[in-house]
């Protein structure tokens, strides 16, 4: 279980009503200048024996919530902002409803049933007496209003209040288009569609219909924002238009959503200008996100995730404490399941300090070293056969196995996606590569249920496999060669660098065998379209959503054997002696990448992932997933919005299973 159950993120959740008092609000803005295995433990591993000594001030981080993991800061991280007190003993100011109130970053969600159930969401400036959505349909209008509940929290490290509401319409019939428009309830509806300056207020949807029907989906991850925050570009901004070119029913987008924990200081302007960017999109079709490791924060709650969970309402696990961690839903014949690999991976991705850092709301200081790792919060996993682990205590992956073993058992159930953000095959050298953990825990489920299709972010590029299923042992080798980095998650491409390896294709391979249970083929026809999910599962990497970072250098030997990089262990922390600056380890093991069919190293790193569901039309016959892989090259701010052209096509086939 996680070493650090406090937090110095307060949150609260209410339902709204007609005589709910006015409650603390603020802006989720910032004034301030914008800056370019074992149970989880919180504080540091040092590489070289050389770590700060927490001591009582790790006693005091602790119960401020304010340890964590993966950024690292480096150069003097004294932060611009008041000193008050500690954030616990820091009542907001009292505020009642205000005049800035227009709803804002509107975005919606599927609910437990899709075909009956949607969640609009959207974040408000200041608190308001009642919130609530009026719903209506294009034929009859608008109609009944559904009252929002509220959740706040104050961010850990700045002490700033977000206010969001989730308005869960339920009751709606299945494949109908409903029209809808937030309220601010203080006197009149919202803001037109077109009216809200900093986001939209009222949009459309569409429920899923019941039973076996077509429709489409699309996919990518790592999308930051479109102003100049770490990690930010320009083609985040034309990420989401590629979603709406290709107008989905829904869009899964496969976590580090905006990258706000390398920012640490005005985490919640970072979110507020990702969740303006998407709701673009996302106010019009439900966006479905997974955690990834820049969703870990520092001071954010026992796991870092309280910014997410907040802004986020998801459909429900059953799991007290854990919901919205791990989620799943069914839409026509396919099952899609988002998925917290933070729980399972060895790598330490989450928000790191590189240096000293001195939060800008008066808590302590934060070591520098300090980081935020996740594994096994959710519980312990037991030793499997053949080098595997089994769910033992982990409730994630209990939850995964009953998940599965259900669908499986269903007969109206076709497709299995599982939706995750960290890689268990990535042969990229510049970014992070594969992750032990993901094959030890999850791919033995993946196999013996027949997941069909995985989609993951975390490398900044485009990656498929060909079907695999099952695993030869013994065929990596220590890597060497690679140097430490100063960041979190994406190799030598910046700050948030984790595991990168040699620049320019080539990894070091080194002296001694290493298990990395490296997932074996089924095909190796490198020109085949069409592939068979029910004798093996399909891997797609999707991290090219717009991030600054592209990852799209590909590993290879010196005789031109491509080959990816696999971490195995904890990612070691070591300091600098001359800087005195921290850095993680990159990954550990190099393998032989047999299972990767086609990585896209064309030049265009950005892309969006087209599934067209095809549910077939006859018993027992064949049902399809048609795939398009869009991509499109580096834009600069005031340059042209870039062109998604194709890259590839290729099919997803198994038997219906009624």
């Amino acid at each position: 279980m996680d070493a650090n159950p406090a937090s110095s993120a307060t949150h609260s959740v209410r339902a709204a009503s007609p005589a709910a008092a006015a409650v603390p609000g603020g802006a989720d803005t910032s004034s301030g200048p914008r800056t370019a295995g074992a149970p989880a433990t919180a504080g540091p591993v040092a590489g070289d024996g050389a770590r700060p000594t927490l001591e009582a001030s790790r006693r005091t981080l602790l119960r401020a919530g304010v340890i964590g993991g993966g950024l690292a800061l480096v150069g003097g991280t004294t932060l611009a902002g008041g000193h008050g007190g500690p954030v616990l003993w820091r009542r907001p100011a009292f505020a009642g409803t205000s005049a800035s109130t227009i709803p804002e970053q509107v975005h919606l969600a599927w609910g437990d049933d899709p075909a009956t159930s949607v969640t609009v969401s959207w974040v408000s400036p200041a608190a308001v007496r009642r919130p609530r959505v009026r719903l209506g349909t294009a034929t009859g209008g608008f109609g009944r209003y559904v009252d929002a509940e509220e959740r706040t929290y104050v961010d850990g490290v700045n002490g700033q209040r977000t206010v969001v509401y989730h308005a869960h319409l339920r009751g709606l019939k299945p494949g109908t288009a409903y029209t809808y428009q937030v309220d601010i309830a203080d006197g009149g509806p919202s803001a037109s569609l077109t009216g809200a300056a900093a986001g939209t207020s009222t949009g459309t949807f569409t429920t899923a219909r019941q039973g076996r029907f077509p429709f489409r989906f699309t996919s990518y991850g790592d999308l930051a924002t479109d102003k100049s925050w770490t990690i930010s570009s320009p083609n985040a901004y034309h990420a989401v238009n590629a979603v709406e070119r290709f107008a989905p029913l829904f869009h899964l987008l496969n976590g580090d959503l905006c990258y706000a924990n390398l920012t640490f200081a005005q985490q919640p302007a970072v979110w507020r200008d990702f969740g303006v960017n998407v709701a673009r999109s996302a106010a019009n079709r439900p966006w479905m996100p997974a955690l990834g490791n820049h969703e870990i924060e520092f001071g954010n709650g026992p796991h870092g995730y309280e910014a997410y969970l907040t802004r986020f309402s998801l459909p429900s696990n059953g799991i007290p404490g854990l919901v919205g961690n791990f989620y799943s839903y069914r839409v026509g014949s396919a099952l899609f399941l988002s998925l917290d690999a933070d729980d399972v991976i060895y790598q330490d991705g989450g928000a790191f300090a590189g240096t000293d850092i001195v939060p800008p709301n008066g808590t302590p200081t934060i070591p520098g070293g300090t980081s935020r790792y996740n594994r096994l919060y959710t519980g312990t996993l037991a030793a499997g056969p053949n080098g595997t682990l089994a769910p033992g205590g982990n409730r994630q992956t209990r939850w995964l196995e009953h998940t599965l073993a259900a669908a499986r058992a269903d007969h109206s159930i076709d497709w299995i996606i599982v939706q995750m953000h960290q890689c268990p095959v990535s042969s990229s050298s510049t970014g992070n590569g594969s992750d032990l953990g993901i094959r030890q825990a999850w791919l033995p489920l993946f196999d013996r249920y027949q997941v069909d299709l995985v989609v993951t972010g975390h490398d900044h590029d485009y990656e498929r496999t060909f079907p695999l299923r099952g695993f030869d042992r013994n065929t990596g080798r220590e890597a060497s060669g690679a140097t430490a980095t100063t960041g979190g998650s994406t190799g030598s491409t910046g700050s948030s660098g984790g595991s990168a390896g040699t620049a320019g294709g080539a990894v070091g391979a080194g002296g001694a065998t290493v298990d990395t249970l490296r997932p074996r083929p089924v095909v190796t026809d490198a020109s085949a379209d069409t592939f068979d999910t029910d004798k093996g599962t399909v891997y797609l990497v999707l991290g090219g959503g717009g991030t600054s970072g592209p990852t799209d250098t590909y590993g290879a030997t010196s005789t031109g054997t491509r080959q990816g990089k696999v971490i195995t262990k904890r990612t070691a922390i070591s300091r600098d002696a001359k800087t005195g600056a921290y850095a993680k380890s990159p990954a550990d093991a190099v393998e032989d990448a047999v299972w990767s069919a086609r990585p896209d190293a064309s030049g265009h790193p950005y892309g969006i992932a087209v599934f067209d569901l095809d549910p077939g039309t006859r018993r027992g016959g064949p049902t399809t997933i048609t795939v398009g892989y869009y991509h499109a090259p580096r834009v600069q701010a005031g340059d042209p919005a870039p062109d998604y052209t194709l890259f590839e096509r290729f099919t997803l086939r198994r038997p219906r299973r009624d």
